[in-house]
């Protein structure tokens, strides 16, 4: 099997159109977040506001307290709901890198798969071994592979479970 130049010109292009919808999807995550920071900023700014004008009108220090007291539970809520979409942006648009890497990872794999079986089936007479050892390797590279992508996801499932556990003791704690 030879690599011919339309297949080298091919392989190129889809490696552009790759990086250029990544590339999209991060521009695209960075937007977002972006757009959070700002409706978060802008929240802040009007909450604390209102705020200072609540506890400017307390008549007394006992009054100054009560009023104090009473805004810590809503911003422990807020900060957990900016928490959860901030890790929902990240995590979307990490996804979408996952998945593009998994899919041109199986496209490679099997790319490699197929130019490894053709060039083993020319090995000269009395290399069988050599090439069960290869054919070995490469099945455990593979593997390995697989074994790492399921780990990555396996720990994004316990920091996303995490983070909930999280938000939630901050929330019942304020």
């Amino acid at each position: 099997m030879n690599f011919t130049a339309e297949q080298f010109i091919a392989t190129q292009k889809t490696s552009v159109d790759a990086f250029a919808g990544l590339s999209h999807k991060a521009f695209a995550g960075f937007e977002k977040l972006v757009e959070l920071n700002l409706a978060a900023g802008k929240a802040v700014m009007a909450e604390s506001l209102a705020n200072l004008q609540a506890l400017s009108s307390a008549k007394d220090p006992q009054a100054f307290v009560t009023l104090q007291s009473g805004l810590a539970q809503p911003l422990a809520e807020k900060s957990a709901s900016y928490g959860r979409h901030f890790y929902e942006i990240v995590s979307g648009t990490g996804a979408e890198f996952t998945k593009a890497f998994e899919s041109r990872a199986a496209e490679s794999q099997k790319a490699v798969t197929s130019f490894v079986e053709s060039s083993l089936k020319n090995a000269p007479a009395g290399s069988e071994a050599a090439v069960a050892l290869f054919k070995n390797t490469l099945d455990a590279s593979h593997n390995a592979l697989e074994s790492a992508q399921k780990a990555a996801k396996q720990a994004a499932q316990t920091v996303e479970s995490n983070l909930n556990a999280v938000s939630s003791a901050a929330v019942k704690a304020a």
